[in-house]
């Protein structure tokens, strides 16, 4: 479970990069004001994963699933450079999660 919690901690450490993004450097409301709830709720849920998962463990795979993420999305939504190299980089840093995960 504590897993499970994790990963969708990282979903929301995705949604307030993104939001950041949206918000304009907090000058936007509604994005401003749905960052600072997914901020909040993406340490709360990392809080709650670390009950029962190693600190750098979680720490880790918990900022990797951000940064793989919100890179993903950078290149998605606002056409963000996706060279081999940069794909290949984050294919690094999922490998890193994946090997994280196995051996915790």
């Amino acid at each position: 479970m504590a897993w499970a919690i994790l990963f969708l901690a990282g979903l929301f450490e995705i949604g307030w990069a993104i939001g950041l993004k949206y918000s304009h450097g907090f000058t936007r409301l509604w994005p401003s004001a749905a960052t600072v709830v997914a901020m909040a709720l993406s340490v709360w849920l990392l809080g709650l994963a670390l009950r029962a998962l190693p600190l750098g463990t979680a720490y880790a795979v918990w900022t990797g699933i951000g940064t793989v993420g919100t890179a993903i999305l950078g290149m998605m939504l606002f056409a963000e450079p996706a060279s081999a190299l940069r794909l290949a980089s984050i294919a690094l840093i999922v490998a890193g999660i994946v090997g994280l995960r196995l051996l915790s």
